[in-house]
């Protein structure tokens, strides 16, 4: 019988100045929200959640993307989810 996979998710959002002008589509508490229960209707377990507001997604200097890919690295996450792979 295989043995199923545990994932340790982290979820990451991602707000830029020009994003501001779109509304609440693609707000930092929608995609928050919306990956939660995602999270949640799997049955993972949610670790932490990284956001940067108000970052580019062309600068990876980004504070908590930088928090985020450090915490892959280190084992603590193995799952990172984002609403739109542009967020990423």
């Amino acid at each position: 019988m295989q043995q199923q996979q545990t994932y340790n998710a982290g979820i990451y959002a991602r707000l830029s100045r020009e994003d501001e002008r779109e509304g609440d589509s693609v707000s930092i508490e929608t995609q928050k929200q919306i990956l939660r229960r995602h999270v949640l209707e799997q049955g993972w377990h949610l670790v932490d959640v990284y956001v940067d507001d108000g970052w580019s997604g062309g600068n990876f200097d980004r504070p908590d993307f930088q928090r985020l890919i450090a915490d892959v690295q280190s084992g603590k996450i193995n799952l990172v989810l984002v609403k739109e792979v542009s967020r990423f």
